[in-house]
């Protein structure tokens, strides 16, 4: 028996992109949820340092876990033993471990819908059962503990995320506590993506450890430490459930890359570059949020942190797919659609990444503002 698993749409727009790229399209890349920007300059020069000096191998960086573990204190007030860190090939691996740790086969487990595609595929590919709650406005766009409380039968965990892909919403300091609490209370064991955190512009972003010392964290140096390529994530988990998680890590990944552990290490500590990203970031969503009226976009999820936009085109179309397609034709600006988040209202919405530079992001609204207003004129006219 092999499990359906449905394709990363955006990752398609992104093949069509780097093909229209090739033939000599001026391509701008808004459909990935990557940084622009490469690793800081020293993590890069230790990088290049251990190239010249060490051969490599199969480790795991102490000093890493110990920092790691003293960033939860400095961070969160949140003690936590370099033990109980795991460090990863990227989030995505963690994900696997989070949840073969947690949940055996048939496991039900909920999540915000609209929500990270893979968190929905890795839960089918390793025989969970995807629990979507559908979250709109009026949520936020995220779980809340009424829902969660109110979903019978209780499911066996929850995927938490703040702030969100595809939404960029952050989830409340009460209101983390109060799903920490119905978890608590129902015995629904929690997974956090804390993925975006350091990328907020509206409040900070809570750690679930905050509310829930037994929940397990995933983190990685893909978003604030813009280290995407680098492939290097980490797992922090309740001590009861560390030889656990660890035998999994040994047996299916067994270290990440030794030259991004070394990298990595320096990374945590190039704050005043790291925050010159987000200010970067935080003056593009600026300027979309601008544009957005001239697009004719007016309903959107509330970009609190992270790096997107997610709109609503329903006005437009039924099929964000063939839209996201014709845009990236007609206008060479590369977005990701709704469907990948939300297998049922997606069809309705897109998403807009502004990881990339200033220029380009001022380059692509001047590209968009004129198609979408066609766009917008033609199904007015047809409407009639």
């Amino acid at each position: 028996m092999v499990a359906k698993v449905e394709p990363f749409h955006a990752m398609a727009i992104g093949r069509l992109a780097y093909e229209l790229a090739e033939g000599g399209r001026d391509v701008i890349h808004m459909e990935y949820g990557q940084p622009s920007t490469g690793a800081p300059a020293a993590a890069i020069a230790k990088a290049h340092e251990v190239l010249d000096s060490e051969p490599g191998g199969y480790w795991e960086n102490i000093a890493l876990l110990d920092r790691i573990a003293r960033h939860y204190d400095d961070a969160y007030d949140v003690k936590v033993d370099r033990e109980q860190v795991i460090l990863t090939c990227g989030a995505s691996p963690a994900f696997v471990l989070a949840l073969t740790s947690l949940f055996e086969p048939g496991a039900r487990v909920a999540l915000a819908r609209p929500g990270y595609v893979a968190y929905r595929n890795t839960l089918k590919t390793l025989y969970l059962e995807p629990v979507e709650v559908a979250c709109g406005p009026a949520e936020r766009y995220q779980i809340t503990a009424a829902a969660l409380d109110a979903l019978d039968p209780v499911p066996d965990g929850l995927i938490v995320a703040s702030p969100a892909n595809p939404t960029g919403t952050i989830i409340a300091p009460g209101e983390l506590a109060a799903i920490a609490e119905v978890c608590r209370r129902k015995g629904i064991r929690i997974v956090s993506d804390e993925i975006y955190h350091g990328l907020s512009y509206t409040q900070s972003a809570q750690s679930m450890l905050q509310y829930a010392p037994d929940a397990v964290v995933v983190n990685s140096f893909s978003k604030y430490y813009s280290m995407a390529g680098w492939r290097l994530g980490w797992l922090l988990v309740p001590p009861n459930l560390v030889g656990v998680a660890r035998a999994r890590m040994s047996n299916l990944f067994l270290t990440p890359s030794v030259l991004a552990q070394h990298a990595g290490l320096v990374a945590f500590d190039c704050r005043e570059e790291l925050e010159g990203h987000v200010e970067v970031y935080a003056r593009n969503r600026e300027l979309l949020l601008a544009a957005l009226p001239r697009l004719g976009l007016q309903k959107i999820a509330p970009p609190d942190g992270a790096f997107y936009i997610y709109a609503d085109v329903s006005h437009l179309t039924d099929d964000c797919l063939a839209l996201c397609q014709q845009l990236l034709r007609d206008t060479g600006v590369a977005t990701a659609p709704g469907i990948d988040f939300d297998p049922v209202d997606g069809h309705r919405f897109m998403r807009f990444s502004f990881a990339v530079s200033t220029p380009l992001v001022e380059e692509a609204i001047e590209r968009m503002v004129p198609w979408f207003e066609e766009r917008a004129r033609v199904a007015n006219a047809a409407a009639r």
